[in-house]
């Protein structure tokens, strides 16, 4: 069953129950053991030894970034414990004038931690939560502005974890270098341009359409709270603390101080290398759990001497946080492990995929578009972005090494700016991506309730995104897609602006 059709099946499976059952922790769970069962030629035990096995696997290769979400939802709980939380709610309440500025400062917040997408999401989400529950913004709308400035603005940032990861995806022996690359597919990356750009359309016309139109007009009328959160709302209601704004600030500054110094550190900077080299050579999710112990400590040191509170109110934060995180958790988890059983070292779904497009890589014209589809197809089937471009960057460069060098060079930067869009596209669009896991966690949004609504948006930025790569590919000038791309989207909003009639007001 590997690296044949039958390798799309569990991630099919599981997108499918997910979307009729509603239940994402039951879908998982059936399409990774359907993908045991494939693996393993049907034999009932066998698969149950393999699914827990590439359980283990995953967990233990990813307990860095299961630390840092543990230690974060520690840090969040004693943030709102101290009532700096509430006391910026309250200065936000008098400076922020309404719904736009709200997502406005959401948004900025969100390109302003460019460093690593799973911090993005779950710090300007514990951060705005407040604010935009206070304007009635349904959590599903503040879930996806998170989404939409996470892994987008990540892919085009020079300096992030995803800047490292798309520099290593080159085999060895490549004829370009892995960052420098990089650099040049950043203004060619059309959805990660286009959909920011789509996002902000959004926030300042308010022309929500879609299922999210929907929810945004209910919750105007009726605030809605999920069920799995309300129990951290009546915590948020009745914290004592005497914090104050700088009581948030402060820990969220050395946050985002310490990590950026720590993927610095992990990368060697002390060793002779430059901060280039460091940031690419980094091990993103050791400097995550690196930043976020520091401030641990450093929020022991700040509240308790001060008495914001007492020590017995601090330790009851570890087991809040905890609690807090254990839904994203848990997905997560079950999310890796489906991608395991995908992986090359079982069902091989990649190398399927790989297979296709290196038998239909006869019209160079079309590779910048196959790419972007295959790659949107691969994310949202496997929900990993580093996957997809770990599989088909080398892919590209393999298929492009028999062109005159020029010519490859040109055209790889195009394929694989293409690659990196589709991926992060169809990232976008998974219910079983981590990042849209944990842009529903750092919301405290119903985690379908997301997917559902930001999935029409997704297609819309991507149908655009096509016509600009087909534009691309056909005449081998980046530039010429982006154009067409943003006059297609610009056509599109205008046709929203026309259509879709204005925002409630509360």
């Amino acid at each position: 069953m590997e690296a044949t059709a039958w390798s799309v099946l569990p991630p099919i499976i599981t997108i499918a129950l997910a979307l009729i059952t509603k239940e994402v922790y039951f879908s998982l769970i059936i399409g990774i053991f359907s993908g045991a069962l494939l693996f393993t030629g049907g034999n009932f035990f066998e698969s149950i030894m393999t699914f827990f096995e590439i359980m283990a696997n995953k967990v233990g290769g990813n307990v860095n970034i299961l630390a840092f979400l543990v230690i974060l939802g520690i840090l969040v709980a004693a943030i709102t414990r101290s009532g700096a939380t509430r006391a910026y709610g309250e200065w936000a309440r008098r400076v922020i004038s309404g719904k736009k500025s709200a997502l406005g400062l959401t948004a900025f917040l969100g390109i302003l931690i460019f460093i690593d997408d799973y911090f993005n999401c779950l710090t300007v989400g514990t951060v705005m939560r407040p604010v935009t529950d206070k304007f009635k913004i349904a959590r599903a709308k503040l879930a996806y502005v998170i989404d939409s400035t996470a892994a987008p603005i990540c892919i085009i940032a020079p300096v992030s974890s995803w800047a490292a990861a798309v520099g290593s995806s080159l085999p060895e022996g490549s004829f370009i270098d892995g960052f420098a690359l990089f650099l040049q597919t950043i203004p060619f990356n059309l959805y990660a341009i286009l959909t920011m750009v789509f996002m902000a359309f959004i926030i300042v016309s308010g022309r929500d359409f879609a299922t999210m139109r929907k929810v945004v007009d209910d919750n105007v009328k009726d605030f809605k709270i999920p069920e799995e959160y309300k129990d951290t709302v009546e915590a948020e209601k009745n914290v004592g603390g005497n914090g104050k704004i700088i009581d948030l600030v402060l820990p969220l500054v050395v946050l985002i101080s310490v990590c950026i110094y720590g993927m610095l550190y992990t990368g060697g900077i002390h060793e002779g290398k430059s901060i280039a080299d460091a940031f690419a050579d980094c091990d993103a999710s050791q400097a995550l759990v690196f930043g976020s112990f520091i401030a641990l400590i450093f929020i022991s040191l700040l509240y308790l001497p001060r008495k914001v509170i007492n020590f017995s109110e601090y330790c009851e934060c570890y087991s809040q946080g905890f609690k807090a995180m254990v839904p994203a958790i848990f997905i997560l988890c079950l999310a890796w492990t489906l991608s395991g059983v995908c992986s090359d070292s079982y069902l091989n779904l990649g190398g399927y995929v790989g297979e296709i497009v290196q038998e239909n890589n006869n019209v160079a014209v079309f590779l910048p578009v196959i790419f972007f589809i295959v790659a949107i197809c691969l994310a949202f089937a496997t929900g990993t972005s580093w996957g997809t471009f770990g599989i088909l960057i080398p892919i590209s460069i393999s298929i492009l090494a028999n062109l005159p060098e020029a010519e490859a060079a040109q055209l790889l930067v195009l394929c694989v700016a293409a690659i990196l869009s589709g991926s992060v596209g169809g990232d976008h669009a998974s219910p079983i991506s981590d990042t849209t896991i944990l842009a529903s966690a750092g919301a405290q949004c119903n985690h379908l309730e997301h997917v559902e609504t930001q999935v029409p948006y997704v297609v819309t930025v991507s149908a655009c995104c096509i016509v600009g790569f087909l534009v691309d590919g056909i005449t081998q000038n980046g530039w010429a897609g982006l154009a067409v791309s943003l006059l297609c989207l610009g056509g599109v909003m205008m046709f929203l602006k026309m259509k879709v009639a204005p925002p409630i007001e509360s």
